[in-house]
């Protein structure tokens, strides 16, 4: 299978395009490549930028993995949460340039990241896994917890709601949301902006604020995963 990630490194940028030519799924060779592009960037950059495919951020995790099985649907979700909680905690600031719909596990990416820029534009960005059947996993409630608006959190979690990229500038998926043809520049530069701030100092305060709440997380997915449903 072919990789559908790209990196560049551009001025100390470490640029992760996602682009599988459809819905940016993200299935467990996506996961896993992701880490491994992670692993790359953490010794060369400065920052990390991930970048959707234009009109798609992510599609949250491959149905078709999904649907195989309780097994194969725990294994995805459970390596999908390692990864969600790697870049909430990453040592290097992590941008995310959201192109389009970012559903699901796509929205669970944009509370990972430190700094999420939106293109404007018929999108839809939201955890919709109440209305498909999906008990979401303690990191979605935990990240949705730590990253979204506290009178939004019920709407967007426990009922699943949806929303445009400007309400979700509000709701607390996005930190701001611009026309898509300045979002790749704006995007870069905050990247840039952010990678020059002093590496020890960023990392530590990082450390400070999310260590607790990431350590919790992965010390309870197992059982996290031996409760976790897909009914829909």
């Amino acid at each position: 299978m072919a990789d559908s990630i790209q990196y560049e490194l551009n001025d100390g940028v470490a640029i992760l395009t996602l682009d599988d030519g459809k819905a940016n799924a993200l299935g467990h060779d996506v996961v896993m490549s992701l880490g491994q592009h992670l692993d790359k960037a953490e010794q060369e950059a400065s920052a990390v930028l991930i970048v959707g495919r234009e009109g798609k951020f992510s599609a949250g995790y491959n149905l078709k993995e999904m649907m195989a099985g309780p097994d194969s649907a725990r294994k995805l979700v459970k390596a999908g949460g390692e990864l969600m909680m790697r870049i909430f905690t990453f040592p290097r600031p992590v941008v995310a340039a959201c192109t389009g719909h970012a559903l699901a596990a796509g929205g669970i990416l944009l509370l990972a990241c430190d700094l999420r820029i939106g293109a404007d534009g018929p999108f839809k960005i939201g955890l919709n896994e109440v209305p498909l059947g999906m008990t979401p996993p303690m990191y979605l409630v935990e990240l949705a917890r730590h990253r979204l608006s506290k009178r939004w959190y019920t709407r967007a979690v426990t009922q699943g709601q949806i929303f445009s990229p400007s309400e979700a500038a509000d709701v607390g998926y996005l930190d701001a949301c611009v026309g898509g043809e300045e979002l790749l520049s704006l995007a870069k530069a905050e990247a840039k902006r952010l990678g020059a701030l002093p590496h020890g100092a960023f990392a530590e305060a990082k450390r400070r604020e999310r260590e607790a709440l990431a350590t919790a997380v992965l010390q309870g997915i197992d059982a996290d995963m031996n409760s976790f449903k897909l009914d829909g």
